[in-house]
């Protein structure tokens, strides 16, 4: 009913009158989009990463009360933080702008598909993914970043090859980009929730934010690299060849663009709400 009633206003709005045969037709393509989006989501396990970043969520808030309001969280910070990201409704929100980036692009989505349920895509989104829950251990990520040291000072092919990858996703320019819009986000949470003495302009909040940059883009380029490299050690050079291959085609870029579009949704809204509860602790609140 609500695909019926959209197209109908979409019809008055452009002043084209459907006729109920080509309305039947619509309804069910829009449909099919939406399972196709689906079924792309299914194979990437948004809901498995989703609950990774759960995880990296309730750690960083912990690292906010540290540098925010040291010792006085309480107990009532970390359940804080635990309602913001176990919201049941972020899987919703980063579907939803998944599939919508997927038909702005008109992305190929069987193409899409038939490389994500591949031997080569399926086992590649489960490394990923087992690569972030592993980080999540501080030894890991130590042994992570010795490795990419080792990597670096030998000049190693095997690094050269995943730059390769990351420079054809642009994986550091969208993940800064996502990171600044998330620390804009925060920013505004907190003055707007009176963190500051005297309310920040948005002049003034950009500019704080954009003087992150440098120091942002230098700490994700390291994180970016030690965890591709935990992530696909066990590919071959033939396997992430075979991947890099596929995120240079339309198929493949779109895809991309698509994930950005989805995590940037879920982690704005986030960091807003972050930023709005960390201020009344800082204020010496309780929520």
């Amino acid at each position: 009913m609500r695909g019926l009633v959209l197209l109908a206003v979409l019809s008055v709005l452009s002043g084209v009158t459907l006729t109920a045969a080509q309305a039947e037709t619509a309804v069910p393509a829009e449909a099919a989009g939406v399972a196709e989006a689906a079924a792309l989501a299914d194979a990437l396990d948004i809901t498995g990463l989703l609950a990774v970043m759960h995880q990296e969520g309730i750690a960083y808030g912990a690292e906010l009360e540290d540098g925010m309001f040291p010792g006085r969280g309480g107990a009532s910070w970390p359940a804080a933080v635990e309602r913001i990201y176990g919201n049941p409704s972020w899987a919703d929100e980063f579907r939803q702008a998944f599939a919508a980036a997927l038909d702005d692009r008109a992305a190929d989505k069987t193409a899409i598909l038939a490389f994500l349920t591949s031997d080569v895509g399926h086992r590649a989104v489960g490394l990923e993914i087992s690569a972030r829950r592993a980080l999540l251990d501080e030894a890991v990520e130590e042994a992570s970043k010795l490795k990419l040291a080792e990597l670096r000072d030998a000049k190693d092919a095997r690094l050269a090859a995943i730059r390769e990858f990351v420079s054809v996703n642009d994986l550091i320019d969208a993940n800064v980009m996502g990171g600044l819009n998330a620390n804009l986000a925060f920013y505004k949470g907190l003055n707007a929730a009176g963190a500051f003495e005297t309310a920040m302009s948005e002049a003034e909040i950009l500019e704080d934010v954009w003087s992150q940059e440098p120091a942002l883009r230098a700490e994700t380029e390291d994180w970016l690299l030690s965890f591709l490299v935990l992530a696909y050690a066990p590919l071959s050079d033939a396997d992430l060849a075979d991947y890099t291959a596929f995120s240079r085609t339309e198929p493949g870029q779109d895809l991309n663009a698509a994930l950005f579009a989805g995590f940037d949704r879920v982690f704005v809204k986030i960091s807003a709400a972050l930023g709005s509860a960390a201020a009344v602790f800082a204020a010496g609140e309780d929520l």
